[in-house]
This record gives C-alpha cells, structure tokens and sequence, in this order.
C-alpha cells in the first residue's frame, strides 16, 4: 500500500466534483445549467486587478514574510475595527492560501486525537474531513429547518462533552444562507464562554447579507470571548476574488504563531501579488459589493419564490451567502423510468443525467432531505435551470 491510511478517511470536495463534472459535460456539448459552484459569477474589480497589475510592473514578485504583509495585516486590522469593533495587533494576524488554507491550519495546531469539535448541521462540506485530518472528531450537531437551521443555546448546552474542544460556527451559512442575530449569538457565546471552549468563526460572508441585516460575530457581542475566538475570513467571497486564494485569521497570539509555524513549512507565503490586490479590494472602493449584493437580492427573491411555488418543495429565504437549501424530500420514494429515488444522491444524478442541471445533495452537508443551489449565476441561468427542475420533479411517480 503505498498511501497513508489517513487519506482513506476523508473524500474529494464534493461541490468541487459537481463543478469539474458539469465543466467536462458542458466541453462534450450538453447544455449544462450548473448551481453548484460556490463562487460570485462576477468579475475581478477593476481597481483589484490594477493593483495586481502594478505589483507586477514595480517587481512585487518575490517571497513574503511567512504570515503575510504588514501592510495588508493592517488593512485586515483597520476592517476588524471598522466592521466589528474589534481590536487586533499584528501577531494576533496571519495571511493564508484562501480561507479553506487557514481552516485547515488551524485544525493541525489546535486538534488532536481525542478532541471533539462541534460542528452544527447543514455544515460546509470541508468541515468535518478538516477536522478529521488533524486528528480530530468530529460531532454534528443537527439543527432543523423548523428552527430555521440556527443552534439553540440548550441544544449546545447538551452537545458539549469533557472532551469538547471547539465549536465551528458559519454565519450567514453554506449551504442554507441562515445568518445568527446578534442576541442568538450572544446567548450562544454564553454557552460557550461558561465551557472553556474555543470558537472557530467562519465569517467568509460577512459582506453578503440581505434586508438590511447587520452582521454580528461571536466576540462583537461577548468581548470577553476575542482570547477564545478564532475569526477566519478573506476576499475570495466579497470581491469576487476565489482564484486569488487569500484568506486571513485573526485570533489569540499564541494561535495565530502556531499558524505562521505550521504554514512556514508548508506553502511559505500567500501569493505576493495577491497580497497587494487584497489591500486595494480591503481598503479601495466598495462599490463593487452593494452592487454584487443587490443583484443577489434580486436573484435570491425569484429563485426562492420559484422553488417554493413547485408542489412538493419548500424553501426558507437566506439571509445571505448566495445559496438556497430547498427541501426536496417530498420525492424520495418515486420513481422514473424504473430509476427509483432515494435521497438527495438519487436526485441529484438525475437532474443532472435527465435535464442537464447540476446541484449539490444535501448529504454532503449533513441534509440528505435536501440540495443545495448556488445563485451565484445569472438570471437567465436560475430561470431556466428552475424551469428544468419544475419539470424533471413533476415527471416523478409514486
């Protein structure tokens, strides 16, 4: 056997393989309509790509300091003060590969066998292998739809064991689009603070938020929880920016340094034109995210409103994130053609063999009652694809 059994226990990203098998479909010709990809269908901002243009031209091409620039360590700073009322130093923040690269890096310098992380479900789908890699276990915690998928406070209260390590919370979520107010996260951060615990809070959606909701994070709420918070975050969401890779974390000095160590000896520093392309996206003009998120309102009104007008499906309106969670449970147990349905696999494979649309079974997320579609495409896309969906799902039978 030539590969470690730690490989075994985890699989490839499944939003990914939707995403690489809608591309190769659509390259044999098939008109593919994809709501897998969990990324904005936007471009770059102009002012972001000329700033990487002209770190380029000035020769801003060679190694960083490990954990990133100082100047775009305090770009990132000046956006915690502003955004959240919160106050960090320079070693108190690390620049990585993306935000999935600082997930992983901190889950190898706080996780280790014998740790359980709670992670409430629907959950993104890299949390559980991440965790796992590190050594870790990890413990969903099941929240409902009639709850509006939030945690509640009793129900942490009972997920949490002598051998609770940390909590990962994602607000607003993928894949559900659920965002936590700043009361529920108050009443949840007391929970947490009382057990000692670490909190890992990924608020990579911080700036997609609907209806005038405000933004919250654990230690904006309890300051006395910023020396057990983790925030991870980064622009890839934002500002349109998920090929760039650059996601941040900011948190307790002596985590933040573990970080810098584990990621010197893996992919040293993030790209450095990157790097500067990420101070102008931080610190430039925001008018490129209210106009991204206007059209995502847009976009999120019909797309929920037509999923919820096709007998049998139900779907809550996110908050924010680009995605929506319908329930599709409704047709399990049917069949076509003699292809029996049995859960959002089954589903899935079928929208996409029969009508040519891509999705996300709701399995991968801890959900198998539902699928998940990104609206992160145009609207011509979403009005189409739900047309395809409509019809596919009345084709079934009892």
């Amino acid at each position: 056997m030539l590969l470690s059994a730690r490989i075994s226990l985890i699989k490839p990203s499944p939003t990914l393989a939707i995403t690489a098998k809608a591309n190769a479909l659509r390259a044999e010709g098939r008109d593919v309509i994809g709501f897998g990809a969990g990324e904005p269908d936007f471009d770059t901002p102009e002012n972001i790509k000329r700033a990487a243009i002209k770190a380029i031209e000035e020769g801003f091409t060679k190694y960083t300091p490990v954990g990133g620039t100082d100047e775009l360590k305090d770009a990132i700073i000046g956006k915690f003060e502003k955004d959240n009322g919160l106050t960090y130093r320079r070693p108190e923040i690390v620049v990585s590969c993306g935000a999935k690269h600082t997930l992983y890096n901190l889950a190898q310098v706080l996780f280790e066998e014998g740790d359980e992380v709670l992670i409430p479900s629907p959950y993104w789908v890299s949390y559980p292998d991440i965790v796992v890699l590190a050594g870790g276990s990890p413990v969903i915690v099941r929240t409902d739809v009639k709850d509006g998928f939030k945690l509640h406070p009793d129900q942490l209260k009972k997920a949490i064991t002598p051998k609770t390590k940390a909590i990962i919370l994602n607000s607003p979520s993928n894949p559900s689009g659920v965002a936590y107010t700043a009361s529920e996260l108050k009443a949840l951060g007391e929970v947490i603070l009382n057990a000692g615990i670490l909190v890992i809070s990924d608020d990579i959606y911080d700036k997609i938020v609907y209806d005038r909701f405000e933004f919250a994070n654990i230690p904006s709420v309890i300051p006395e929880m910023k020396e057990k918070t983790v925030l991870v975050n980064g622009v890839s969401k934002t500002y349109a920016m998920t090929g760039w890779r650059i996601g941040y974390a900011a948190g307790p000095e002596e985590i933040i340094a573990a970080v810098t160590k584990i990621q010197s000896q893996n992919t040293s520093n993030p790209t450095s034109i990157a790097q500067k392309a990420s101070v102008e996206a931080i610190r430039g003009n925001q008018d490129s995210v209210s106009q991204m998120v206007s059209a995502f309102v847009e976009r999120r009104n019909y797309i929920v409103d037509a999923l919820n007008n096709i007998p049998g499906v139900s779907c809550i309106k996110p908050e924010g994130a680009f995605y929506v969670f319908p329930d599709v449970s409704h047709y399990y147990g049917t069949v076509f053609k003699g292809r029996e349905i049995k859960g959002s696999a089954d589903i899935s494979s079928y929208f996409l063999d029969e009508v040519n649309v891509a999705v996300v079974p709701g399995g991968e997320f801890g959900h198998d009652g539902h699928i998940r579609l990104s609206y992160a495409t145009s609207m011509k896309n979403i009005q189409e694809g739900i047309r395809r969906l409509s019809g596919a799902l009345l084709e079934l039978k009892k």
